[in-house]
């Protein structure tokens, strides 16, 4: 049952709110999505359901998913097409509808995947699928990977557009009264194109529809297309005069016509919001901020969550509730713990014979392997790491994450990983799991000891696995950069690595000496606070864990961001 606040939150809006995103992640069978920006989307739909929000999600049918990885014993990461059971998850829809992608009408169909909240609602999850019989084999292919890796960007385009232009229609035929489109990043923002058609171009009446959620600081992953490409494959919706208007000048800008198109934007955290502003400066004043949260009973621990069922209430339904944790005992804290290591420690050993110990702090590192994440940082000095061991304590990681298939950059990054760990094999137990996803991660952020997260700043938009590893108690160590900026407290809820984002930019780094500055600094906080309060101080380092539920879980979770959402995006007031 909706809750009456919902409703009068859920009121401000006009008809039902469609989420556009290029990817989900929905459940562990479903491999509908690459990293980060899939599983916010996924928990997105979750705080929706909570919430009883009319909502519909869109995204393609990702059959394929992104791929499933193989590792070679020196970490050469293998990917192969992981295909899904669709039916066992989802409905074939009775409804069709097609885009003129070039000469070729493609038709598209769907599946619905329900999204159903413990309280009762249900959000749908539109997913669109050209696997047709009336489809060439390069029309049928569109809707099968995840950003469709090995294919040229005339594919990646035409993708793009079944998802905008295709999902407007295809939530048309099935009868959805949309009032808000929200585009997930810009691989969504085609949809303005059908919007500017039925508004015959009227760009303001478009506005008045669209909302837009930037993810990335990452200049080249704000995606850039030919305007001769365009014009090629979807000339005919909309002058190409008109789109140059609205995205720029050279090339197609997706996010750039998003921004020009939405009547709000906003970036995922308030550091975020800066670094946007930054790189559109003529969209500076309208980029808002609403900082990511994570859905709480997707991702607590099974012990955890037995715990926080004894002492707070309700507190999958009001996440908020998590800051009374300052009043649970901090050894019923350090048992749940114990409890949640014990079940990681036996999932390693399941997936890789590694035998962890369950009495050495574990720090977790579970990443897409990209440079800019950093993952071999704690390796930048292996000599001074070996005696930060010696010194102050025994260490054990456990690494995750996969390169974007093709990706010979985050190839290398996970192969270098493993070099690392045959180096210090026997000193500091590491190992790298293989094909991460949504369980793993799970299993990770609640059982490891300390979250690790080192981005180069300030490319991390947000970072949420730092939030779930506060959901189960698990502080974050990281540099101060996305959400970290707005949830650390330094030795309360966790560490930081290195300077904070605005004095590491008045000293003007180069990526090298950023590396060295920062991997100083881990060392030194590792050797003189992390690993004597964990093994000396149980009584500090339980109240760290506390501080973490109370002051971190309490805050970044899907309830809270949905209801930002609500009152700032989702009110065209």
């Amino acid at each position: 049952m909706t809750t009456d606040h919902a409703r009068a939150a859920d009121s401000a809006h006009e008809g039902t709110i469609a989420y556009v995103s290029m990817e989900f992640g929905l459940e562990n069978g479903m491999n509908t999505y690459n990293g980060g920006l899939g599983i916010l989307a996924g928990d997105v739909v979750r705080g929706f359901a909570d919430l009883g929000v009319d909502a519909v999600g869109v995204t393609l049918l990702n059959d394929e998913g992104l791929g499933e990885q193989f590792l070679d014993d020196d970490g050469t990461q293998h990917t192969e097409p992981a295909p899904w059971p669709v039916a066992e998850f989802c409905d074939p829809l009775d409804a069709t509808t097609s885009v003129d992608i070039g000469p070729e009408t493609v038709e598209v169909g769907a599946w619905r995947y329900d999204v159903t909240s413990e309280f009762g609602d249900t959000v749908p999850v539109i997913m669109l699928d050209t696997d047709r019989e009336e489809n060439s084999e390069w029309a049928r292919d569109l809707t099968k990977r995840v950003y469709a890796p090995g294919r040229d960007k005339r594919f990646q385009l035409a993708a793009e557009l079944v998802l905008g232009i295709g999902g407007v229609r295809m939530l048309d035929e099935l009868g959805y009264d949309v009032g808000t489109y929200h585009m997930n990043e810009g691989h969504a923002s085609f949809l303005t194109l059908e919007l500017l058609d039925r508004a015959d171009l009227d760009a303001e009446a478009v506005r008045e529809q669209c909302v837009f959620t930037t993810h990335t600081p990452v200049a080249a992953a704000h995606e850039e297309f030919h305007y001769d490409l365009l014009g090629e494959l979807a000339g005919d919706l909309v002058p190409l005069d008109t789109v140059r208007e609205h995205s720029a000048e050279g090339m197609v800008h997706t996010t750039r016509l998003a921004l020009n198109l939405s009547r709000y934007v906003n970036g995922v955290a308030k550091r975020h919001q800066e670094v946007s502003r930054e790189m559109f400066p003529d969209h500076a004043e309208a980029i808002d901020a609403v900082t990511n949260g994570a859905h709480v009973p997707t991702w607590v621990g099974d012990h955890v969550a037995s715990l926080f069922d004894e002492h707070l209430r309700n507190w999958r339904r009001f996440p908020t509730k998590l800051q009374h944790a300052t009043l649970i005992d901090r050894e019923d804290i350090w048992t749940a713990h114990r409890e949640e290591k014990a079940e990681l420690i036996e999932y390693v050993a399941d997936r890789q014979s590694v035998d962890l110990d369950p009495d050495v702090l574990t720090l977790g590192f579970a990443r897409r392997a990209v440079p800019y994440k950093r993952a071999p940082l704690l390796f930048e000095d292996v000599d001074r790491l070996r005696e930060v061991v010696a010194r102050a304590g025994d260490l054990q990681v456990v690494y995750a994450g996969k390169a974007f298939p093709g990706d010979d950059l985050g190839g290398e990054i996970i192969r270098e990983i493993h070099r690392y760990a045959d180096e210090l094999d026997e000193e500091i137990p590491i190992t790298y799991l293989e094909d991460y996803d949504m369980e793993m991660g799970a299993k990770l952020t609640a059982g490891v000891d300390v979250w690790l997260n080192n981005p180069r700043r300030p490319r991390e938009a947000s970072g949420t696995s730092g939030m779930k590893a506060a959901f189960n108690g698990v502080p974050q160590f990281s540099t101060v950069d996305g959400w970290w900026v707005e949830g650390h407290i330094e030795g309360e809820t966790g560490w930081a690595i290195g300077p904070d984002p605005h004095t590491a930019r008045e000293q003007r780094m180069t990526d090298a000496r950023e590396d060295l500055v920062d991997a100083t600094a881990l060392y030194d906080t590792l050797e003189a606070d992390i690993l004597p309060t964990y093994y000396d101080d149980h009584e500090r380092w339980t109240a760290i864990m506390q501080n973490a539920i109370a002051f971190n879980g309490s805050r970044y979770h899907a309830r809270r961001m949905i209801e930002e959402y609500l009152a700032d995006a989702y009110d065209p007031a």
